[in-house]
């Protein structure tokens, strides 16, 4: 399959925001008496909440989704779950039929049928809308480009074959996990009945998506603030069941808020990735007898990117990770919560390989090799780090001080996100590390890109890891997926394009006042509609 284009989700994006806690309603105020109100505490800021505007980045994906559904979703365990679908079944990997829920229903009563889904998907391959995060470009009718003609009536690749059921078919082979987790996931049906109302023009502009009238989730949006909050109320009339509770906030709030707002009750539940709290606050929110704490499964990487164009040597590569400690970076840094493993596959997968065994802490293996580059010294490396995430800017340091003891001079560069992405883009640095989460069960998107060769962020390709990459596209079987993802780790192993500082195991926190919610990577909203709160 061609490679993707980067979708911006991956990534556990941690912004410096305004000092303020808002979000029960405009105002940031609770109000009406008996009301059930539940605030969740995140520390990224939204992108918007018009689904043929925004990038995926999880708040976004959250915040539309929980109006409008997806057709599936992970939960906490990590197996798909039916949101709008009930079912997605393939039987080439490339035709995959999905088929709506019967019960499905728009909040005025109008059943949710396949129609609604090949409108939404048309539109979002128009060039006027111009949204390439879904990658269209993998089915057929759709241009390289990700984009159909404007005004399109129809797409070779999508075939509504009754009322709630349609088929996508690729241009080539992918496997059921990737267009579920690529596609299905990332799917939020609108409603044909209402949005066909506008061209394509005004659907980048509408007002109607502000505050939407007709949605198939939980909770209508009341009102939002891009930097400060997102507040819901909830939809009497949702399909899966009425939601217990009456309203819904989401706090946008520095990550140094995090425990004040837990202590004071003024946040309920975070979230393991879109809620970044720092290691300094651990112990002091384990300590409070208000919430209880939830690590999350080891999914979310440090990762380090190595720009293999200016350190074209693998063996001084290789150096870079002899050279450092990662068992303390997780026992200090993380206090134990986390793991070390090599390339891109963590434990939290099901195609997790125990025979990648970690490279090893050898300071003097990495001193011979590189007196076998002959790596004399001279050269200072530029590594980018993201300023916000405040735990690896300490371990950042620690790094710099084990590759200054065998003889590589590092400069560690922080940067904000947003500019830590720029110059990833533009390939101007030597190492550029940032939090990366891998999907577990499907991580081939982001390895395809990553290893892209030109045109990636680490400008290398290999052959082998290409042919197995494909191989993973082409089978449903665990086992052989795992043995080929084991051969792409043991080959970046070697080469070492990449390398991951450490698995992160994020803390989480819930308010002993709220059932049926827990903090997870995955499936954090599946089931809201059952949140509940007991005074």
């Amino acid at each position: 399959m061609k490679g993707f284009i980067r979708r911006m989700l991956s990534f556990s994006l941690v912004a410096a925001l305004a000092l303020m806690m808002v979000g029960c309603g405009s105002n940031g105020q609770d109000s009406g008496a008996g009301e059930k109100i539940v605030n969740v505490g995140v520390t990224d800021s939204l992108g918007g909440v018009n689904p043929f505007v925004i990038d995926q980045t999880e708040i976004n994906k959250y915040a539309v989704g929980l109006m409008f559904l997806p057709l599936v979703e992970l939960d906490p365990e990590l197996n798909f779950q039916g949101m709008l679908a009930d079912s997605v079944t393939t039987e080439d990997n490339i035709n995959f039929v999905v088929h709506i829920d019967d019960a499905a229903t728009w909040s005025d009563g109008t059943p949710i049928t396949a129609a609604d889904v090949e409108y939404t998907v048309r539109r979002l391959a128009s060039p006027v809308v111009n949204n390439t995060t879904l990658m269209l470009y993998a089915f057929e009718g759709v241009g390289d480009d990700g984009f159909v003609e404007k005004g399109a009536e129809s797409v070779a690749g999508l075939q509504i074959i009754d009322d709630k059921t349609i088929q996508f078919t690729s241009k080539y082979p992918m496997a059921l996990t990737t267009f579920e987790n690529t596609y299905a996931r990332y799917l939020h049906v609108m409603p044909k009945h209402v949005i066909e109302q506008f061209s394509e023009e005004e659907l980048l502009t509408a007002d109607w998506f502000n505050h939407p009238d007709v949605i198939s989730g939980p909770f209508f949006l009341i009102d939002f603030d891009n930097d400060h909050y997102i507040s819901y109320e909830a939809n009497a009339d949702y399909w899966r069941g009425a939601p217990k509770i009456d309203k819904l906030n989401i706090r946008i709030v520095d990550s140094s808020q995090i425990y004040s707002g837990l202590q004071s009750g003024e946040i309920d539940i975070t979230h393991h990735t879109m809620t970044a709290i720092p290691q300094e606050d651990f112990d002091s929110i384990e300590a409070l007898e208000n919430v209880e704490t939830v690590y999350g499964a080891p999914i979310t990487n440090q990762s380090a990117f190595i720009q293999t164009a200016n350190i074209p040597d693998a063996r001084v590569r290789q150096a870079l990770v002899y050279a450092i400690d990662r068992q303390q970076l997780v026992d200090q840094l993380l206090k134990g919560h986390g793991e070390v493993v090599d390339g891109f596959v963590s434990s939290a997968s099901p195609f997790f390989s125990e025979e990648v065994t970690p490279i090893s802490y050898d300071p003097d293996k990495a001193k011979q090799l590189l007196e076998e580059a002959g790596w004399d010294g001279t050269q200072t490396l530029r590594f980018y780090v993201n300023s916000g995430d405040s735990t690896f800017v300490n371990g950042a340091q620690v790094l710099v001080a084990q590759w200054e003891a065998v003889g590589i001079n590092v400069e560690v560069n922080t940067v904000d996100l947003a500019t830590l992405m720029t110059i990833a883009g533009s390939t101007d640095y030597d190492i550029l590390a940032v939090q990366y989460t891998y999907a577990p069960v499907d991580p081939y998107p982001d390895v395809d890109w990553l290893l892209g060769g030109e045109g990636s962020w680490t400008g290398y390709h290999s052959d082998e890891i290409s042919e197995a990459l494909a191989g993973t596209q082409q089978t449903s079987d665990v086992e052989e997926i795992k043995d080929l993802y084991a051969v792409v780790d043991k080959k970046v192993q070697e080469d070492v394009p990449m390398f991951s500082a450490y698995i992160i195991s994020a803390q989480g926190a819930v308010s002993n006042r709220l059932t049926g919610a827990a903090p997870s990577a995955y499936g954090f909203f599946n089931d809201v509609q059952n949140w509940d709160v007991v005074e």
